[in-house]
């Protein structure tokens, strides 16, 4: 399975199909329930082909009240049960000088390291670094604030993400004394229409900085994955220049998938494209079928793509679709 992704990454066609069907907590568990088996299991029964070392850590402090690494706590007691909203932000434009990132415990990295390499599958593994710059400093700033300190109070955006970078190189340098295949990102930087930021305000503070991590990767000769939901159309060319080489989500509602292909699809693996805002949720089995072939025909063409939904499948979608989803990838690679 590990030589199928790589072979999609470097844009090689070899008839096999590399796929991952993630689920959040919610959908894994009713899944895992109808089909009678372990949620521990559902992973190589599903027959996914990546797994993810997250770095990120932290726990429950109170009944759907999650405290994350870096001292934010999440309200998850409303629908969305795996990530939630933040109670209170931590930075202030009173407290921002005084603010450092958490400290790195070098030996749980080693071990959550360890763990992903001492799986038998033969799977591409990567390392995961979520919320790993934009979203993580709104985390701490609030999303208005930081969007208003872009233009107001630089010096607050600089200060936040010198300290995220120094955190997230820490993690990696680390992670890469292993033999992992790459690492994975999530950032999300789009909305349904446009980006969040103008693309200016990205090359200024955020894209220096992914160049910084990126090229940390690279000289090891390892893979990079970026997870952003929305349109980020306008930055492709610039992620493409830093050295990206996967990007997920791609959703089919933002782009025309054979405009993409055509444009950038010499440079990057796509990941994704497989709708949980319409087809999933809406689609009857021969409407998802049909869909899902169309997808795979368009983006497989001489690799560069690994089929997956947009987004982690959430409750409002069926076991049914979620079956006949997984059922037609395996299909393909028997």
């Amino acid at each position: 399975m590990k030589q199928t992704v790589l072979s999609a990454i470097n844009h090689k066609s070899t008839g096999k199909l590399p796929y991952n069907v993630e689920l959040t907590c919610e959908k894994r568990k009713t899944l895992c329930d109808e089909l009678g088996i372990a949620e521990s299991e559902y992973f190589l029964w599903a027959g996914n082909h990546i797994e993810k070392a997250d770095y990120n850590f932290g726990g429950y402090i109170s009944p759907g009240y999650y405290k994350d690494g870096f001292g934010v706590v999440w309200n998850r007691t409303g629908i969305d049960k795996d990530i939630g909203v933040v109670s209170e932000y931590l930075v202030t434009e009173e407290n921002y000088k005084d603010y450092r990132a958490p400290y790195i415990d070098a030996a749980y990295i080693k071990q959550v390291t360890q763990s992903l390499l001492g799986s038998k599958l033969d799977t591409l593994r990567l390392g995961k670094i979520s919320m790993t710059l934009f979203e993580r400093a709104w985390s701490l700033r609030g999303m208005e604030n930081l969007l208003e300190d872009f233009y107001l109070n630089p010096e607050i955006v600089e200060h936040i993400l010198d300290a995220l970078l120094e955190h997230n190189l820490k993690i990696i340098d680390i992670a890469l004394e292993y033999e992992i295949d790459g690492f994975y990102f999530g950032d999300d930087f789009g909305t349904q229409i446009s980006l969040i930021m103008s693309p200016e305000i990205w090359r200024k503070f955020i894209k220096p900085r992914y160049k910084t991590m990126f090229d940390r990767i690279k000289s090891k000769g390892r893979i990079t994955a970026l997870h952003s939901c929305g349109n980020i159309n306008g930055l492709l060319g610039d992620l493409i220049d830093i050295g990206l080489d996967v990007y997920q989500t791609v959703q089919p509602e933002i782009y025309d998938l054979k405009q993409l292909k055509e444009e950038f699809g010499r440079y990057l693996c796509f990941w994704g494209a497989i709708s949980t805002q319409q087809l999933l949720p809406y689609a009857t089995q021969e409407e998802l079928i049909s869909t899902v072939l169309n997808t795979i025909d368009i983006l497989s063409k001489d690799g560069g793509y690994i089929a997956s939904p947009t987004h982690q499948v959430t409750p409002d979608i069926s076991n049914e679709s979620v079956l006949t989803l997984i059922e037609l990838l395996r299909s393909i690679n028997a």
